[in-house]
């Protein structure tokens, strides 16, 4: 924006600055490889990779039993990444238990794991997937000729933890959830093996972005609820073993806690100031006019995030004072608040 001589520029949420150079990440105070997201100008939330947790990513935690959050306010999903499972193109099974967040999370296309091939969503993308959709558990795969989907029973939601079994021979596949009967399909065409390139991703993705997944596995939100005991073999005379190499280690995740624990137990956020979790990452939700970690820094009437925000105008430089503030005026302005020229 300019007016005769002078310039400035009006930045964006998440930027200050004359030329808007800072970003609340670039000096990012986020530990462990966590991903640092601009809560405001001057706070920055760091939402925890796989065994952190913290409100700076800096604690370590013992996984046992992974808890899901979903998608957190920031558009992230909590997600678990483990190494493309091998042997997987004529015959899996896969067993493994679930507990829901609430009621509410069986309804919401919630995914519970995925592999594939990442591609246009044409025909021909092969694809293995399984998640929650309307209160029931849906299983699709697609070998490059068509999509087969099982859909089971709703969901028993007295039950605390729900039970999965499925598995697929060539085109055959079938699936077991809890004590429902078995259900079995045939997919269309021809093909008979599964060509998988992607990792194996439980919970969520790393990014969401359906498009790029193939028709027929568009889950549009991770899981909300603990995922565990999963267990896949990929020939009638194997033992079943944990997915990942080694064995129960995942390369990656984001956002994902031991289940039944609560990381805002450990910390106090004051002034009024709410604890909000997701998973393994934590962080105070401020009222109006604090600031900080713990809430504990007030916003200056200056401030970018005081509310209301000051009414300097045309580059004016807003000055606190005891109460309220003046505004500095540049050159060829003036007034109370710099709107004259």
């Amino acid at each position: 924006l300019s007016d005769a001589e002078n310039w400035f520029c009006e930045c964006p949420k998440l930027y200050s600055g004359k030329l808007c150079q800072f970003a609340t990440c670039d000096e990012n105070p986020c530990g462990n490889g966590a991903t640092c997201f601009p809560k405001s100008r001057r706070d920055a939330v760091c939402l925890c990779p796989y065994g952190r947790s913290g409100i700076l990513c800096s604690d370590a935690i013992n996984i046992s039993q992974p808890s899901f959050s979903g998608m957190d306010v920031f558009g992230y999903t909590s997600f678990l990444a483990y190494s493309t499972i091998p042997n997987i193109t004529f015959y899996y099974e896969f067993h493994l238990k679930f507990q829901l967040a609430n009621h509410r999370s069986a309804l919401q296309d919630n995914l519970i794991f995925f592999t594939g091939q990442k591609g246009q969503g044409l025909n021909g993308d092969d694809f293995l997937v399984l998640g929650l959709r309307n209160g029931r558990v849906e299983y699709s795969y697609n070998l490059g000729s068509g999509t087969a989907t099982i859909i089971s029973k709703p969901l028993d939601l007295t039950l605390n933890i729900h039970v999965i079994h499925l598995g697929r021979y060539l085109q055959k596949g079938w699936l077991k959830v809890d004590d429902q009967k078995n259900k079995t399909i045939t997919s269309p065409g021809r093909l008979v093996g599964l060509n998988v390139f992607s990792q194996f991703y439980l919970g969520g993705y790393r990014e969401y972005t359906p498009e790029l997944l193939p028709k027929g596995s568009r889950f549009n939100n991770s899981f909300q609820g603990c995922i565990f005991d999963v267990q896949v073999r990929t020939s009638m005379y194997e033992e079943f073993k944990s997915p990942g190499t080694p064995e129960g280690h995942p390369n990656s995740g984001r956002s994902v806690g031991q289940c039944k624990d609560s990381p805002c137990s450990l910390i106090q956020c004051r002034n009024g100031g709410k604890c909000i979790e997701g998973g393994s990452t934590v962080y105070c939700d401020c009222l109006t006019g604090w600031k900080g970690a713990f809430c504990t820094e007030t916003v200056s009437v200056c401030e970018p995030e005081h509310n209301p925000p000051h009414r300097c105008k045309q580059g004016g430089t807003c000055v606190p004072l005891p109460r309220g503030y003046a505004c500095h005026c540049p050159l060829g302005t003036t007034g109370t608040y710099c709107e004259q020229g």
